[in-house]
């Protein structure tokens, strides 16, 4: 899939990531992550529903085609369009930050307790490098859809198709990392009772 160059740039990255993420940095991006969640994510929610007439928006989608994005658009409004367009270059700018570094901590931390650093086992101790490709997927996903935003009536050829196809792979990357975050947690517990 990738060049040995790439390949062996991927992995320091990876081995990088393991040796700065300690249990108390995964706890510190975990409360971090919680505190937002409770406190921030909700009032941005029903400001955004109450801007946007509660139409359905690209970014809690699965999957939307160039059409849908436009109907959305379309039900936005001009004003639900500006609020969109400003929620991307605040709310969005962080919120990727906050969920992606709790991710690939917690995901580093837990990789560097379950694989050992060996040839056999180097794949497992990669999967650091999954919420890091879904964080950058979300941002592809909010430059595109921004860019339809702000054209709209006019249509951004291209861009319009390509954002869902940013949405989908965001939550297939942010989802595999959920899944590889709850494995890695009891693969560790249960190395931890054998150990016992």
């Amino acid at each position: 899939l990738c060049g040995n160059r790439r390949c062996a740039l991927f992995a320091r990255w990876s081995e990088r990531l393991i040796r700065l993420s300690s249990g108390r940095a995964t706890l510190v991006a975990l409360i971090v992550f919680l505190a937002f969640t409770a406190l921030v994510l909700p009032g941005l929610a029903a400001s955004s529903a109450e801007r946007t007439g509660g139409a359905r928006q690209p970014d809690t989608s699965l999957f939307y085609t160039a059409a849908d994005l436009y109907a959305m658009a379309e039900a936005f409004g001009p004003a639900g369009r500006q609020a969109y367009i400003g929620a991307r270059f605040t709310f969005d700018l962080v919120w990727p930050l906050v969920y992606g570094t709790f991710l690939v901590t917690a995901i580093s931390w837990l990789a560097g307790r379950v694989f050992r650093p060996d040839a056999g086992q180097a794949l497992g101790r990669r999967l650091n490098l999954l919420p890091i490709l879904g964080v950058a997927l979300d941002y592809l996903e909010n430059i595109s859809t921004t860019l339809v935003m702000a054209g709209y009536p006019a249509q951004t050829p291209i861009i319009d198709a390509l954002a869902g196809v940013f949405t989908l792979v965001k939550w297939l990357l942010v989802g595999g990392s959920c899944v590889a975050l709850v494995a890695l947690a009891i693969a560790a517990l249960a190395q931890r009772a054998q150990g016992r």
